[in-house]
């Protein structure tokens, strides 16, 4: 096929999954806008339609993914079943994604402390804790979860499910399964939360 002949029904899309796919196999350092469009089939300029430079790939992946952890999350707080259910439903989605897309979230995480973060980025970054602690606040008020500050609460849960997750992406769970060892964390951090 000859260079620029390919026609991309959605080449914005596109160059974003393959991005991810370079950024889990390879690292930022690999990611260029004229790699991603050889890799396509797309001419050298196609995706300058698109991103104007590598650092726009980067920000739309950082954008896109910490809208899709909020989405999971909020079905999993919006979910069915009892404040407890959703807690450790909350985890689970948690450490799902994270072992799904780790290098993924390892850059959401970096960009979210960068001092140029815009405006944008830092509600998208917050709104998981957001979320975490609001579930965390219903819990209380149902008296399932002990009195205390609701983020500060959240945060804990966070570090907990965020230690297993990184734990199983980098194989140190031995031969536990990455389900297994989540819900034995779940049972272990909700026994702590709750209250009496």
């Amino acid at each position: 096929m000859a260079e620029g002949s390919y026609h991309h029904g959605n080449l914005r899309a596109a160059l974003l999954t393959r991005a991810e796919a370079v950024l889990a196999e390879s690292g930022v350092a690999a990611l260029s806008l004229r790699g991603l469009a050889r890799d396509l089939g797309v001419s050298h300029a196609a995706p300058a339609r698109h991103f104007r430079d590598r650092q726009a790939v980067l920000d739309a992946l950082v954008t896109g993914g910490f809208t899709d952890l909020n989405r999971r999350l909020e079905e999993a707080v919006d979910g069915e079943g009892t404040v407890e259910a959703r807690l450790a439903e909350l985890g689970r989605v948690y450490v799902a994604f994270a072992t799904e897309r780790a290098a993924l979230l390892g850059l959401m995480f970096t960009a979210k402390h960068e001092e140029d973060a815009s405006p944008e980025l830092d509600r998208l970054a917050h709104r998981s804790l957001d979320l975490a602690a609001g579930l965390v606040a219903e819990a209380q008020r149902a008296g399932a979860v002990r009195p205390g500050d609701p983020v500060r609460l959240a945060q804990v849960a966070f570090s907990t499910v965020h230690g297993l997750a990184a734990l199983a992406v980098g194989g140190l769970l031995d031969d536990t399964p990455v389900d297994e060892a989540t819900d034995l964390a779940l049972e272990v951090l909700l026994a702590g939360l709750r209250a009496g």
